[in-house]
């Protein structure tokens, strides 16, 4: 069985957020269960220092615009396979993936057909044929699209994967030339009034998959608008909640080389040193008994930013170090260098996107804050649990999936939840966990190590959609 991966992303070549390690570490694991996957993504600049490539084939493709010359360069690491790059300068050689200061490209919607139409010609000029093409978000949504009207053969089958229903790729119909589309495809994808190409990948993907069971039942209710034909898919049993997982050769403590001390959960005492150094380089004063709150995430209104701000001071009154790593927002991006700037020795934000740093922050918090509004699955919760920083959730999609409450009289669980989206019932959620910190330092050592011991692997996860990709090929 051939898979083909298409996306916009993937790790470590072009990330953004988790779809990026998702897309990479998903097809690794299925890889190790004996698949045959390629991923497909745009090469966008940079991508050479990072993979050795080659040319491996060539392709004019004609959209509304006219004719796009586009190269195929295919690139092979030695546990992820192969890696098939779209090269065509004037859309993916930027310096940003999406957007840049804040602002999306304003031809991401040609940028991403071209991707999602070359994925249907790639068989043709490099000879990979996949039996199934697994779409990823808004940005791929379109090969289903193609495969129907634009007079593609029928055989492959198509799984689309929603990471975030929020963002659905909407544009006015005076863009649909573009597209190179029948008008009659042109309709299937217009929705109350606009292009919507997620509605369009969910309309003809042969099975839907979302990040986490959840977020699968809450989009039925609360789907962005989608509500309708997600419950449409769900009713035929061709919608499903597959949770994301970890790919522990990037994100443990015991073998991490980003971080400046080892430790695992038989040995945890390497995590002090990592909280001391961290405290050293961005200005903290050096309390390793004070509990260190850290957060990594986009800034943006999905992940409960409003929530901090409104609350900020308040956290900082429980006694608290914070850090923050991100950007995005700018109003947000403001608030934190203002907050740190009010706080100094307490308080730091390091605006700014980094790999090395991310983990960082992860090897040196005792508690880690997630008050999303929404979250599909969240990975940062589950690097956390791994890390032995203590997560601090809101009961949310994924969050609600592999966050369970601590409970004191039976000393189980393994963070801190709370149920409102509400700044009260957060700061309450990380008073418990505060709270926990001093009183009970061997409590919190033993909650610490429960959520480090938890297995959150890829592997299950994989053996999911490989059920699925059987359903899709007559196989299962």
């Amino acid at each position: 069985m051939k898979i083909l991966f298409v996306a916009a992303e993937c790790a470590p070549f072009a990330k953004v957020g988790g779809l990026g390690d998702v897309v990479w570490a998903l097809a690794k694991a299925l890889r190790e269960l004996g698949v045959d996957v390629a991923r497909f993504i745009p090469k966008y600049r940079g991508v050479e220092d990072e993979i050795e490539l080659a040319e491996v084939g060539e392709l004019s493709i004609t959209m509304g615009g006219g004719p796009c010359h586009c190269r195929i360069l295919k690139g092979t690491h030695p546990k992820g396979g192969s890696i098939y790059f779209l090269d065509y300068p004037p859309y993916f050689d930027r310096a940003g993936i999406y957007g840049e200061r804040g602002e999306a490209y304003p031809d991401s919607l040609e940028r991403f057909a071209l991707l999602a139409r070359a994925a249907l010609e790639l068989p043709g000029a490099v000879g990979f044929a996949p039996d199934i093409f697994h779409i990823h978000d808004w940005h791929t949504s379109l090969v289903p699209v193609y495969l129907r009207f634009g007079g593609f053969p029928q055989s492959a089958k198509i799984l689309l994967t929603i990471h975030n229903l929020a963002h659905q790729g909407i544009y006015p119909p005076e863009r649909a030339a573009a597209l190179g589309l029948p008008e009659e495809g042109i309709s299937a994808i217009t929705y109350r009034g606009k292009l919507n190409l997620l509605y369009g990948g969910i309309r003809f993907a042969d099975l839907v998959t979302t990040v986490s069971p959840s977020y699968a039942r809450e989009i039925q209710e609360n789907g962005e608008g989608l509500e309708g034909i997600l419950r449409e898919r769900a009713a035929k049993g061709e919608l499903f909640g597959i949770l994301n997982g970890v790919d522990y050769e990037v994100w443990d403590p015991a073998t991490d080389p980003l971080i400046w001390a080892r430790y695992s959960a038989d040995d945890p005492t390497g995590k002090a040193a990592n909280k001391a150094r961290l405290q050293e380089e961005v200005g903290l004063d050096p309390e390793p008994d004070v509990p260190l709150v850290g957060m990594v995430s986009r800034l943006v209104e999905q992940k409960g930013f409003d929530l901090v701000m409104e609350s900020f001071e308040r956290m900082m009154s429980l006694g608290i170090q914070f850090v923050l790593l991100g950007t995005g927002k700018p109003a947000y991006e403001e608030f934190f260098r203002r907050a740190a700037a009010r706080h100094p020795g307490r308080a730091a934000a390091l605006i700014t996107f980094s790999e090395e740093w991310a983990h960082r922050i992860e090897a040196a918090c005792d508690i880690f804050l997630m008050p999303s509004k929404f979250e599909p699955c969240g990975l940062n919760q589950m690097y956390s649990l791994r890390y032995g920083a203590v997560p601090v959730v809101r009961a949310t999609g994924g969050l609600k999936d592999t966050v369970r409450e601590y409970d004191p009289r039976s000393d189980t669980g393994n963070g801190f939840v709370f149920e409102e989206y509400d700044a009260e019932a957060m700061l309450a959620a990380l008073k418990r966990a505060v709270d926990l910190y001093r009183r009970d330092p061997e409590a919190w050592v033993r909650l610490m190590v429960r959520g480090m011991r938890e297995d959150r692997s890829w592997a299950s996860s994989a053996r999911e959609y490989l059920r699925l990709y059987r359903r899709l090929s007559g196989a299962g």
